[in-house]
Formats: structure tokens, sequence, C-alpha cells
């Protein structure tokens, strides 16, 4: 039943139009990137307790950013995932971790923190199931890995999971002042983090070179930043190694237990009447913009393209830093961009909590970010829990 579920969703997906407009209203207030080749955005959607506005822009030459959101009326799911080393990684991760969620809610009737940690584990195993199967042909799939960031609006509740150095941020108003304050909800797992540094010297007291610093930057094995993933097999299971033909990734000596963990680190809170919107991005994005920045764009500016806002700010700084203008950037093609900034996600959610009470009519979509798909979500749970106890009856 779940499977034909999936290709009914699948076989409903259409494309939208790919690229913010070309021109706009008189009235619209400008927001920037309109002719920038290669900006994505919905400016505003509605999900389950509020709106959201969604953009990407592409970097790299083949885009690693991978992302969706899901929405229907039991929930909202929010996925950001940065590939490194290709697409590959958060792709899959894109394709099934929200599936094997929904799979695992429906199994326990709910979503909470171990559901979470269950639905990552099953994807990761997937991911390393695909490694092994491709391996002897393409050996450079053990190098694919990817952050991972997930956020999930169920029955009042906030979960949040993370990988990587993607990051969720909220924005809540402080008493009655009207101003507001970020919150960051995840930790960053990165080597530049001397807590990181220490956590990872503290599980690998016997290796001395767990982490080097290796052109401007401290990485696990002098490889890589990040300390947690899915994928990156040739850090994870010594069968998996590359030889001196990749030398990018070739370890020297071999892996006697994982380096990098896929565990993510997972938190829940109720939200609260002064939580006002989530900023979900990928680190792109936090290379560029403060925390507080950040949450005061979209605090005090419309709704309306407020993630596109997000990225031409950032941009607007990038570009800054190399003593030139966006516009300036906007001439660079995909691949050349990357001496300027990585490929950046962002998804911001707004929390209307007249909605979160069941007040209003909520929408049922599936957005895919980039590629630019869209279709009816599979987010329903205690639905399809109630259709089971029924048929059993």
């Amino acid at each position: 039943m779940f499977s034909w579920l999936v290709r009914k969703v699948s076989a409903c997906w259409r494309p939208l139009s790919r690229y913010v407009p070309m021109s706009k209203d008189e009235d619209d207030v400008y927001l920037g990137g309109e002719d920038d080749p290669f900006l994505w955005c919905r400016d505003l959607e509605k999900h389950s307790c509020g709106e959201f506005s969604f953009a990407v822009v592409q970097a790299n030459h083949v885009l690693e950013d991978h992302s969706q959101v899901d929405t229907g009326r039991e929930g909202t799911f929010v996925g950001v995932y940065d590939g490194h080393g290709g697409p590959e990684a958060s792709r899959f991760v894109r394709d099934h971790l929200f599936l094997h969620l929904i799979k695992l809610a429906r199994e326990n009737g709910t979503i909470d923190e171990e559901v979470l940690k269950s639905a990552f584990a099953a994807t990761e195993d997937g991911f390393l199931s695909l490694v092994r199967r491709a391996f002897g042909i393409t050996p450079s799939i053990a190098s694919k890995g990817c952050c991972s960031l997930v956020g999930v609006i169920w029955k009042g509740t906030l979960y949040v999971a993370n990988l990587g150095d993607s990051r969720a941020v909220l924005g809540h108003i402080v008493g009655r002042s009207n101003k507001i304050v970020a919150e960051q909800l995840t930790k960053d797992h990165n080597a530049s983090i001397e807590e990181v540094r220490k956590e990872l010297m503290s599980l690998h007291p016997d290796d001395s070179n767990i982490v080097l610093h290796v052109n401007g930057a401290w990485r696990v094995k002098g490889i890589i930043q990040v300390s947690r993933s899915i994928g990156d097999a040739y850090l994870k299971k010594p069968e998996f190694a590359l030889g001196p033909a990749y030398p990018r990734f070739h370890l020297k000596e071999p892996l006697r237990q994982p380096v990098l963990r896929a565990d993510p680190s997972v938190c829940s809170r109720n939200l609260q009447p002064g939580d006002r919107f989530l900023i979900f991005a990928s680190d792109g994005l936090w290379e560029l913009l403060s925390n507080q920045k950040a949450v005061e764009i979209v605090h005090n500016n419309p709704r309306e393209g407020i993630a596109r806002r997000l990225i031409v700010s950032a941009l607007d700084e990038a570009a800054r830093r190399q003593k030139l203008k966006y516009d300036d950037v906007k001439k660079y093609e995909k691949g050349a961009r990357r001496v300027f900034h990585d490929d950046i996600t962002v998804v911001v959610i707004f929390i209307d909590h007249e909605m979160l009470e069941g007040k209003l009519p909520v929408p049922e979509l599936s957005v895919r970010g980039f590629i630019d798909t869209h279709g009816p979500s599979d987010f329903n749970i205690l639905q399809e829990v109630a259709v089971k106890t029924n048929s059993v009856k």
C-alpha cells in the first residue's frame, strides 16, 4: 500500500515556472535576483500552520544542494540536504529520508525524536547499500556525502534533527518589546569548532591525526570539515577505502573505526506564542550572514519572497567581500561562481498560531527545491493508522 502511494505521488509531480520572474508589478517591493539565471524560488506558499518561502541558488557546476517541503493536514516537513563530493548522496537523502520518516511514524502511530533518529539510520543504511552495490564499478561513490537538516512540525511540537553544518534558527519575540531574537536550534558538526575537535579526539585517543589543520581549516583526517554526515563511506568502513588513485580521499593508515558519525543531533520544543518563524538553511547562507542578521531581515520585511531576500542579502555580502557588486557575480557561470559563494538553500517557515489550533484549512503540497516540481504530499500518519485499525476490526 505504501509503495503504491509513493508511485501515485510521483506520477503527479509537475514542473513549475523555474526561476524568479523577469518582471514585477509596480507595487511590488524590489527583492533582487529577478535576472539571476541560477536563482530559483517559491516566494510564498501555505503549510500546515502558516506560510513558507523557499529559495535556492546554484554556485557549483552541478548543484549539490537538494531540498524539499512537504505539508499536509497533519504537519509540515522541511529537508535541507547539502551534498559534498557530488550530488549523489544529497539526492538520495531527498528521495528517501521523508519516506522512511512517514513509514516509521505510521508504524509507531506518532512522530518523536526516536522516530526521527530511526529515519536517519534507515537512510544511511540505504545509501551505504547503494555504495556497496556500485563500489566495484564506480569506487568514487564512496566519497559522496551529505549534511542533512530536517524539521518537522507535528501536533504543535517542533522536531529538528541535524547532521553536519546546515543550521536551523528560530526567530522569536522577547516579552512585549517586539524585539526579534535569534535562537540557534542545531549544533554545527564542524571541526572548525573547538568542542567538535575535542569530541573527535576523545573518541579517537590513539589517532594523533584525527583532526589536522590543512589549507587554513581544521579537518577530520585532514580531509573533511564536517564530523557527521550521511554517506562518506570511505571514512566509515574499511572495505570502502580509496587507494592512491584518489589522492584527495586516500587514507595512509587503515581505518580502524568510523571517523565520521551518522547519528543526528535531535531536539524538540513545544511551539510558544512568541515563536514567529524558522529559518532552515545550508551553511552557504550562514557563512555570509549571522543568525541575528538573518532573523532581523525576516522580521523587518514582507513575507513574500523572504527566502529570496535572504539569499540576495548573502550574495550582496559575498560580492562586497571581493569588492564587487551582486550584478558582477551574476555574470559568472555556474562552477565559476563557487569562487564567491556556495550553493545556498533557504526555507523560511512562518508560524501562525491560529493555524496550529486547527482553525484554518491546510494545503497538501510537496515541493522540491530548484528542480522545480510539486505534487500532493504524503504527509498523513494518523489517518493511515486509523485506516489500518478499522481494517483489522
